[in-house]
């Protein structure tokens, strides 16, 4: 699969655990780029062209919410497709990224088949 995956989260280690399931879904590994918070993944945004964000909600100096607003507010990356994975189970913090157009949420922990099967469908690839 021929797109650009960006994984913010702020543990190394829960990244690297995205990364190689990202990977199972096809998406080879040149492809798939990392931030620790949505400050740094706005920096990326503004090197790459992103496909999909993987993002978590709570994270240190821009949360998700934040980044999803930012985003947003940004025509060139406006339409970029944003998936929640977190463990964020807050009716109303749900509903409003919803409201800001993220397309998916993914809880943690999941199971990789779920991500695998997320990542075609958000996209809009048959596989």
């Amino acid at each position: 699969m021929t797109c650009n995956v960006l994984i913010v989260d702020d543990p190394r280690v829960i990244r690297t655990a995205i990364r190689k399931v990202v990977r199972l879904a096809g998406i080879e590994d040149d492809r798939i780029h990392e931030a620790s918070n949505g400050r740094e993944a706005l920096d990326v945004l503004e090197m790459v062209w992103i496909d999909l964000v993987l993002l978590d909600l709570n994270m240190p100096v821009m949360d998700g919410e934040q980044f999803a607003r930012e985003l947003r507010k940004n025509p060139d990356l406006a339409d970029v497709a944003v998936v929640v994975v977190s463990t964020e189970s807050n009716v109303d913090r749900l509903q409003r990224m919803r409201d800001l157009g993220v397309v998916e949420s993914l809880r943690k922990p999941f199971e990789p088949e779920d991500l695998c099967r997320l990542i075609p469908k958000v996209l809009g690839v048959k596989r």
